[in-house]
């Protein structure tokens, strides 16, 4: 049933998120810097140096949005492939490569109503430590160069900015439009992810199911998650840091700004190399691979179904 799907998307997403979320902020400052003044080498440089500046609650920045925002994400895509593969299928019977495609391309385009706020407002929190912690590396720089009086002086405490208070303002200054910046690329992101991602989760799935009447185990599920997981999300990589480009409203020092996805890639390309549209795709793929199968775990195994079946039955 719609409510059961719904159910399970959600669970799978609050589980999945709280497991992976600091492998994603790691992801998101190692996109976001670039030549001008890097600040990490790797992911476990990032979230070393995080620890140190932010305390362990700061690889966690922004996962309150995530949190809130993931299960009607999740929800949705999970739901809408569903349902489209449901409608696309002749009879009951086998779905082909390309409708399976369908289905996915589908599922991706009805999730960016959820996902794109959500990346925007999550991707704001998460690289504002990046940001500050460049700021105090540039002043303690200039301070060591200038006047004893001058390098005795302590720079300014950070002040952290909230969820609200960057939606008030986005809101005020360019309205429901200022939460959707970066909706093309985030639809360049998502839908090709979903039409390489639930085919091959579904093709391998099958090959652990001894019965087509009867449901993989979970480990089968688990296992087909992950990789169909981490390979959908290293092939839809450059869309990503595209996309997280695009998204962030702060620069770094000598950053640069972007108008547009064409305007992004060309500068992305020109002045970092083709590399670059690989910044952090093995921490996506860490992200994705378990949140994903975490997920399909959950889906599968039907939790909805248990908690739905304890409600109280209600006699006409």
């Amino acid at each position: 049933s719609l409510p059961a799907k719904l159910i399970n998307g959600g669970i799978a997403g609050l589980i999945g998120v709280t497991c992976v979320f600091p492998i994603d902020l790691a992801k998101t400052r190692l996109q976001n810097q670039q030549n001008g003044q890097r600040m990490y080498t790797s992911l476990s440089d990032c979230l070393i140096k995080t620890i140190q500046s932010e305390g362990y609650f700061g690889m966690y920045r922004g996962a309150a949005v995530n949190l809130t925002l993931v299960t009607p994400e999740k929800a949705i895509k999970l739901a809408a492939n569903d349902f489209f593969r449901h409608h696309l299928s002749k009879d009951g019977k086998k779905l082909t490569l390309l409708r399976e495609m369908l289905a996915g391309c589908g599922a991706g385009t009805c999730q960016v109503i959820v996902t794109t706020p959500m990346e925007m407002l999550k991707i704001q929190l998460q690289d504002a430590g990046r940001i500050a912690a460049q700021k105090k590396l540039m002043a303690a720089q200039a301070q060591l160069s200038s006047s004893p009086a001058v390098a005795a002086a302590e720079p300014a405490m950070e002040a952290r900015t909230t969820a609200t208070q960057i939606t008030r303002e986005l809101l005020r200054s360019k309205g429901i439009a200022g939460l959707y910046k970066g909706l093309g690329a985030t639809l360049l992101r998502d839908v090709p992810f979903s039409i390489v991602y639930f085919p091959l989760f579904a093709n391998l799935n099958k090959l652990g199911q001894k019965d087509p009447n009867v449901k993989a185990p979970f480990y089968v599920s688990f296992l087909s998650g992950c990789v169909a997981g981490s390979t959908a999300a290293v092939a839809v990589n450059p869309c990503d840091v595209i996309k997280t480009r695009l998204q962030s409203l702060q620069r770094g020092v000598n950053e640069d700004t972007y108008s547009g996805i064409l305007d992004c890639t060309k500068k992305i390309w020109q002045r970092e190399g083709p590399t670059a549209f690989f910044k952090g795709a093995y921490c996506r793929a860490l992200v994705i691979a378990p949140l994903f199968g975490i997920a399909q775990v959950v889906y599968f195994i039907g939790i909805a179904e248990f908690l739905l079946d304890m409600l109280p039955k209600h006699q006409a």
